[in-house]
């Protein structure tokens, strides 16, 4: 099949790469969005996320006229929902905005279409949720329009490189919707494109995900039983890991992001009897922030009335991305303990976390910090020169929670230093 026209449902971080990627394909594309700020900024050429080439790619894309912003859904050969997924506090997943972006369509569905749905889902979402919603319009999906599921399976600061490389797993309700998917995505991606059901489609994004959970709990519930043990865990997992057929994965302040943290909830909530593995590494990865936290007070003895500079709020290192970020719940375990947090979050330096004091320069997080606390591996952290640190703030102790400051370093600037699961 080809497609001439396109409308992405959700302009956040997998939506806007990807509508600009097919732009650039000569695609006519429409991005659509509900957020007016979002709207007004990308227009403007200004990106609301930051990823690596983003921003030179949305430029080209709107001045070539193949990618139009719109506030509306509009008709076109083909719709790709990319909307967030995230998780009630009960962990239930929240499918209101999939079920809204369907309900959107359904007013400009026509006969041939193409419906594919990109947002991490529970499995079933596509043929139990969109497939009726979608049909309310008259047609029979298979019959009068195609439907399918093709889950982003891309890393955050690698992503506009990831959507062309990686393989695609596109499932249909269907074996022509799953072909007019592949019809679709081949527009420019280079790596393998899989086809199966829907339903396959959303399970082995779910475990892709899920592994990565278990693997990473795993690693840090070793790095409890070493601090208990009084062991360095990164030195004894560089050498378990010389054996061939072992890789631990790093242990840190918890797990976070949209995916590897909420994913393994759908599995759950589906099948709450069955997925016992899948919510005991939840909850081991869930509570690793106040495992952190719990031991940062114990070395600082006692954090209560005392000022602490935090560096670093995203979920993942060289990323603006804060959401489900796990370094967030440790400033809240901390704020809790009695602390004072002044954050610094060099990719995002007004993030607007509810109950986080957020400042704008690494200098105002360590003017008057007590204690010095490493919550996220950004490179420009890794590069601090301890002896330029020790000029910045009158702290006494630094605490590096994801083992990437070298501690004699530290020390002979005159810092004491501790770290998780780091001998004493």
């Amino acid at each position: 099949m080809k497609f001439e026209t396109l409308c992405v449902i959700g302009m956040g971080y997998i939506g806007l790469p990807t509508a600009s990627v097919f732009a650039g394909k000569g695609i006519h594309v429409t991005g659509m969005d509900t957020n007016g700020a979002i709207i007004e900024g990308l227009r403007a050429g200004k990106p609301h996320i930051f990823e690596p080439g983003l921003g030179e790619l949305l430029l080209e894309a709107l001045r070539s006229g193949h990618l139009e912003i719109s506030s509306e859904v509009v008709p076109a050969d083909a719709f790709i929902i990319a909307v967030p997924t995230p998780f009630y506090d009960d962990k239930r997943a929240d499918m209101r905005a999939v079920t809204a972006a369907s309900e959107s369509i359904v007013p400009h569905l026509r006969r041939g279409n193409l419906v594919i749905l990109e947002s991490t889902s529970p499995p079933r979402t596509t043929v139990d949720l969109v497939l009726p919603i979608l049909e309310k319009s008259g047609l029979k999906a298979g019959q009068d329009f195609l439907l399918a599921y093709s889950p982003e399976r891309v890393l955050p600061g690698r992503i506009l490189q990831e959507l062309v490389d990686n393989p695609r797993v596109i499932g249909g309700i269907d074996a022509a919707s799953a072909e007019a998917g592949r019809d679709l995505y081949r527009a420019f991606v280079q790596g393998d494109i899989i086809l199966t059901d829907a339903t396959t489609a959303e399970m082995v994004k779910l475990m892709e995900n899920t592994s990565r959970d278990i693997n990473i709990a795993i690693a840090n519930e070793f790095s409890r039983l070493a601090q208990t043990f009084d062991v360095d865990i990164w030195e004894a997992i560089g050498i378990a890991n010389l054996h061939p057929r072992v890789d631990i994965l790093r242990p840190g302040v918890g797990v976070g992001g949209h995916c590897i943290s909420v994913d393994p909830w759908f599995l759950v909530e589906a099948a709450p009897e069955i997925a016992r593995l899948v919510r005991m590494a939840r909850l081991v990865n869930d509570g690793q922030p106040v495992f952190v936290a719990e031991h940062i007070q114990a070395v600082a003895g006692g954090v209560e009335g005392k000022t602490i500079a935090f560096l670093g709020l995203a979920f993942k290192p060289n990323v603006d991305d804060v959401r489900e970020s796990p370094a967030v719940e440790l400033v809240h375990h901390l704020q809790a303990a009695g602390a004072r947090v002044y954050a610094y979050e060099p990719f995002k330096a007004q993030a607007g976390i509810p109950g986080v004091n957020q400042v704008a320069h690494l200098e105002e997080a360590l003017a008057e910090a007590d204690l010095v606390v490493l919550g996220v591996g950004h490179d420009r952290f890794k590069a601090l020169d301890p002896l330029v640190v020790r000029e910045m703030t009158p702290a006494a102790l630094v605490y590096d929670g994801v083992n990437a400051w070298e501690k004699s370093a530290w020390e002979a600037a005159g810092f004491e230093f501790f770290g998780l699961a780091r001998k004493l």
